[in-house]
């Protein structure tokens, strides 16, 4: 890997770091906030949801954990790196959710259950100013973890999304509770097991995403495309033959067969496959090593 590819490496790794920092501080104040509103206000909802930020916190910590470790260089025992660290990190993240949606859910059936008081109104304020904190807090990881290509920030984003769509069932729930009195107490635990079914769904979602990166699936079409364009473009290649390519935490390796004249001397082919090499590593794709095989022209109909 280039020095200016391994700068940026650790450039995005300190970015997602930094975004997880400010996620985990948030987080943090918001749950103790909304438990103690919860408690103090009667809504299981508003407590439900405190539980699920202080999760936030706990996968947030995971997510700062697997960047970390995903931009440590690679060495004789890791020779392809530490990249797996981060969608692992992703991977217990979207655990996490669905362990959330499970444990949250079983609680509201069983308040739902038993006698309830009414929630109280001044809960409502502070649901609306935790629902603006966390979608400002999911677009802010969303961006930056689509920036630099982290499956694992990502996924903490959504886990501020779910937050903020159990906030909103709270909402929701509470203000029919209080508009209908206290036969519809319940209203407050309904919304919190409609808010358990948004994030089972989207941790289901984010397990297979991140599992599917954990397998080495293939990256969005368009990189191979940029990849095969940056490597027809170095002089005396004629063509390619094949190209793989894996991602790997917050980069990509790639496994590139380069059609040249057959005629060359081996050491003309080597250089061409260095100039190949190089052009990927320079490019703006965040590479961090490349394999190219070189193929004679004559094998094969251009």
């Amino acid at each position: 890997m280039s020095k200016n590819n391994n700068s940026q490496l650790i450039s995005n790794a300190m970015r997602g770091i930094r975004v997880t920092v400010l996620g985990i501080l948030v987080s943090s104040a918001l749950a103790v906030v909304k438990v103690i509103t919860g408690v103090v206000g009667n809504s299981y909802a508003l407590v439900a949801d405190g539980i699920e930020s202080l999760l936030d916190v706990i996968s947030a910590l995971v997510v700062w954990g697997g960047l970390k470790i995903a931009a440590s260089p690679p060495d004789k025992r890791y020779p392809f790196g530490y990249g797996k660290a981060e969608p692992l990190a992703g991977l217990v993240v979207s655990v996490a959710l669905l362990a959330a949606a499970a444990g949250i859910a079983i609680q509201s059936i069983r308040e739902i259950r038993v006698p309830q008081h009414t929630p109280e109104s001044f809960t409502l304020i502070i649901l609306v100013l935790v629902v603006i904190a966390k979608e400002t807090m999911y677009r802010v990881l969303k961006r930056v973890g689509t920036s630099i290509s982290s499956s694992a920030l990502q996924t903490d984003a959504w886990h501020h999304r779910s937050d903020a769509l159990t906030s909103i069932a709270a909402f929701v729930g509470i203000s029919i509770a209080l508009i209908g009195g206290e036969g519809y107490a319940t209203a407050d635990e309904w919304a919190a097991l409609f808010a358990c079914v948004v994030i089972a769904f989207n941790g289901t979602r984010l397990f297979k995403k991140t599992l599917a990166e954990v397998m080495d699936i293939a990256p969005p079409a368009d990189v191979e495309r940029r990849i095969r364009a940056i490597a027809s473009s170095v002089d005396r290649v004629v063509a390619l033959h094949m190209c793989r390519v894996r991602k790997s935490g917050l980069v990509l390796f790639v496994d590139i067969h380069v059609v040249v004249d057959g005629n060359i001397p081996v050491r003309e082919g080597h250089a061409i496959a260095h100039d190949v090499k190089d052009a990927l590593l320079k490019s703006e794709l965040s590479i961090q090593d490349v394999d190219v095989h070189i193929e004679p022209a004559d094998q094969f109909r251009l």
